[in-house]
């Protein structure tokens, strides 16, 4: 299959299409504009009501009427693009693939994906992939005001860069040792925050080095050996008989004399009167048994990226242990930004827990390898922001979808699919899809699924390791369940006939067949779990063949999944204007009631601000990241390894960010 690197298949088509465009686009800009000025968002509004002989109030009445007047003198012009463009759009191609090198400058930096990330030989133990999904609302600016959001272009630009700036950033991460609590909760994480960690207020300012740590994690106060606060005299193990008697701190019942006993290994080998507890040689022990919780800390430099097995994402970290004296002022763990976990010892599943790590972040996970955006309808800000992804990511689908009429979309298309779609791997093949059943005002958008076939390795047989993915937008009006139940049956219908189509070889390529990964689908559903309005959706067999790590099962969530969907009418509270405060905010479940759209009821009022009736669930979740599990090769299975829902994104669109790490693994053991 031929990947599009041009919307037109001749250079002649695409002269004329920009030629229309010259005619149409002085009549587009003024209309959006005139629509605009009619339209305010919340901080214009308060700007207004602060100072009501703003000079932005003065602006909007003297630009309104020149707007109306150069957009009657703009008609004409528009009409005739109009004429010469809507026949073009009948040959126009469904996306635009383009492939990017970084410039010499970010590449030096170390801050971009580079050429790809590395197709290596497959490993036995398998890697890991991390995914991510994000509704920007990227639309003409009068309709993103219909959001409370403004200038899309600005908006647009700092989007690419947030998401390019957290993905290229040294993944850190910060393991409690706990034998109680086995996920990271919102109280536990304001705690270690407050105590030591603290957050950084964006990704260009460094913070200060610290050295407290959680109390849990510190060193002990008073030592178990000398109780009473004595001497190294006064060490019991080293009085008579005290070896194999209860007087040893650690084994109180009197058992016998433990070889892996660290005080009594001590005891026989120095008889100096030394503490071991306070000795330098078992001090930062990982298996201290007087020391049995603590802070490990992971870090991997972005050119690791996750292309490494699960296990060798562990190993091969730069690893610091501070269960004693805190952390270093002069490591590396003040020079990043930091994810802060809870974890058992030995990170063992157990009946009831995940498994795996979750977390609200205020930065898109490092090494982010694919991303799927939605709402990217608006052509100048689409093509900002794929600049600014392409400093990251090598490989984008973008201007996914039709305009005009064509095929199954059969009404007008004002807006294409607003699908975009990042790699850092190789893409393959690729096919759009529309869905023939929008209604009302989504009919105005070409919204459907885009496919894509990636390559993100090698067998030791030449067998290609690819992995697919299916990025999609569905219907959003409320109410419209049989319509989401049917894109939902494209969905899997269209997917099933991509993966045929491009599960073999072609004729002229004699290799053996591709070995399957990974098969996810992102995007905005726009239904959640939780809704009494939304259950055709929520039992829909989509989630018999894909897996959802938020999902208990039809109409509940697990209790720390969170809604996505943000209020509009808060959008530029100061509580939520940033990525950290966002973040602080939806740790705290009073902040989430406040600023997360919750499921409809016939007791609430449209607006949220200061009710007080109960509220189910944690807001609607309405953006996901599905995968299957298995079936893709005899013995492979693909597990999820962390699940993160982000904040960086925050005061630029009224969603939240998802990302998820998933780990595939072969079954086969390492030679």
């Amino acid at each position: 299959m031929v990947l599009h690197t041009s919307p037109y298949p001749s250079a002649f088509h695409s002269f004329l299409s920009r030629l229309s465009w010259a005619f149409v686009f002085p009549c587009y800009w003024l209309l959006d504009r005139l629509l605009a000025s009619c339209v305010a968002t919340s901080l214009e509004k308060r700007r207004r009501s602060q100072d009501p002989c703003s000079f932005l109030a003065l602006a909007v009445l003297i630009s309104t009427p020149l707007y109306l007047v150069l957009l009657l003198a703009s008609l004409p012009f528009a009409f005739i693009g109009f004429l010469l463009w809507a026949p073009l759009q009948s040959i126009r191609n469904p996306y635009i693939y383009s492939h990017q090198k970084p410039d010499k400058h970010d590449a030096e930096q170390g801050t971009s994906g580079g050429t790809g990330a590395a197709l290596a030989e497959w490993r036995p133990q398998g890697r890991s992939f991390c995914f991510g999904s994000a509704n920007v609302c990227l639309l003409p600016d009068s309709l993103a005001r219909f959001n409370n959001l403004a200038d899309t272009q600005r908006r647009a630009r700092e989007v690419g860069k947030r998401i390019r700036n957290g993905a290229s950033r040294p993944q850190i991460k910060i393991y409690i040792d706990s034998p109680t609590n086995t996920s990271i909760s919102a109280a536990s994480f304001c705690s270690l925050a407050t105590q030591g960690f603290r957050r950084t207020s964006s990704l260009d300012h460094r913070p200060e080095p610290v050295v407290t740590t959680e109390p849990e994690t510190e060193a002990l106060t008073e030592c178990p050996v000398h109780p009473s606060g004595g001497t190294s005299s006064d060490f019991p193990v080293q009085s008579t008989g005290a070896q194999n008697s209860s007087e040893c701190p650690l084994h109180p019942n009197g058992e016998e004399h433990a070889p892996d006993c660290a005080v009594h290994q001590f005891a026989d080998t120095h008889s100096s009167g030394e503490c071991p507890v306070h000795s330098n040689i078992i001090q930062n022990s990982e298996d201290c048994p007087l020391h049995p919780a603590g802070v490990q800390i992971s870090i991997t430099s972005p050119d690791m990226g996750s292309l490494e097995s699960r296990t060798a994402s562990r190993e091969s970290l730069v690893r610091f242990h501070a269960a004693d004296g805190g952390i270093s002022p002069n490591n590396t763990l003040s020079q990043h930004r930091t994810s802060v976990f809870k974890r058992p010892i030995g990170r063992k599943r157990r009946h009831g827990d995940d498994g795996f790590d979750h977390e609200i972040s205020a930065f898109f996970p490092a090494n982010l390898d694919f991303l799927c955006l939605q709402e990217v309808f608006e052509r100048r800000a689409a093509d900002r922001l794929r600049r600014q992804l392409h400093r990251y990511f090598p490989f984008v689908l973008s201007d996914v979808g039709r305009y005009g009429w064509k095929g199954c979309c059969s009404r007008f298309k004002f807006l294409n699919s607003g699908l975009l779609l990042a790699s850092r791997y190789p893409i393959l093949d690729a096919h759009y899809e529309c869905f023939p059943n929008g209604r009302s005002e989504d009919a105005l958008a070409a919204k459907g699924v885009l496919f894509a076939k990636v390559q993100v390795g090698s067998s030791a047989q030449d067998q290609r390791v690819v992995g697919y993915i299916a990025c999609t937008h569905l219907h959003a009006i409320e109410g419209d369940s049989s319509v989401r139940c049917e894109q939902l049956d494209l969905l899997l219908e269209w997917g099933a006939e991509f993966k045929r189509a491009t599960s073999g070889p072609t004729d002229e390529e004699k290799v053996l067949e591709d070995q399957v990964a990974f098969d996810v689908i992102l995007g905005d559903l726009n239904f959640d779990n939780c809704s009494s309005e939304d259950k055709l959706e929520q039992q829909h067999a989509l989630f018999t063949h894909y897996k959802d790590p938020c999902r208990l099962g039809p109409g509940e969530d697990k209790p720390w999944a969170l809604g996505t969907l943000l209020d509009t009418s808060g959008l530029y509270d100061e509580e939520v204007s940033s990525p950290e405060s966002l973040q602080k905010v939806m740790e705290n479940e009073e902040g989430r009631k406040e600023y997360l759209v919750f499921p409809a009821s016939k007791n609430h009022c449209p607006s949220q601000k200061g009710r007080k009736i109960p509220l189910k669930g944690n807001g609607r979740r309405i953006d996901y990241i599905l995968y299957k599990e298995e079936g893709l090769q005899p013995d492979w299975k693909v597990d999820i390894e962390e699940f993160s829902f982000i904040t960086q994104l925050g005061g630029l669109t009224d969603h939240l960010s998802v990302a998820a790490r998933l780990v595939v693994s072969t079954g086969e053991e390492e030679t």
